[in-house]
């Protein structure tokens, strides 16, 4: 998908209107649209990545990036010390549904496993 129709790259450019969070010079943190959680926020970096494995060099900082804005959300939602779970999903099989790099932050409630 091209960066100009990616409706991430959209929001982080102030096309699309989106209450955020948390934002930096790198991430921004916004609410999911169709929540599985009573906290489930998107942690998105405004470069447009598809996938972490597209640019292996640049992967640690852009994870770096993600961690520290998935901490920024949290204490902005009130769940930094209740506990959260952090989730990436990569490629079609994974659940991906946009195809600009993203993480998942789920809190509110006790969660279920994993499996």
């Amino acid at each position: 998908m091209a960066e100009q129709e990616c409706i991430f790259c959209r929001i982080g450019r102030g096309e699309v209107p989106s209450e955020f969070f948390y934002r930096d010079e790198v991430v921004f943190v916004i609410g999911n649209i169709n929540p599985e959680a009573p906290v489930h926020l998107l942690v998105i970096p405004f470069a447009h990545v598809e996938a972490l494995a597209e640019e292996p060099g640049e992967s640690l900082a852009t994870l770096h990036a993600l961690f520290a804005g998935a901490a920024g959300g949290a204490r902005e939602a009130g769940v930094a010390n209740q506990g959260y779970r952090l989730v990436v999903n990569q490629g079609p099989n994974a659940g991906q549904e946009v195809t600009h790099l993203h993480m998942h932050l789920l809190a509110g409630r006790r969660l279920g496993g994993m499996g």
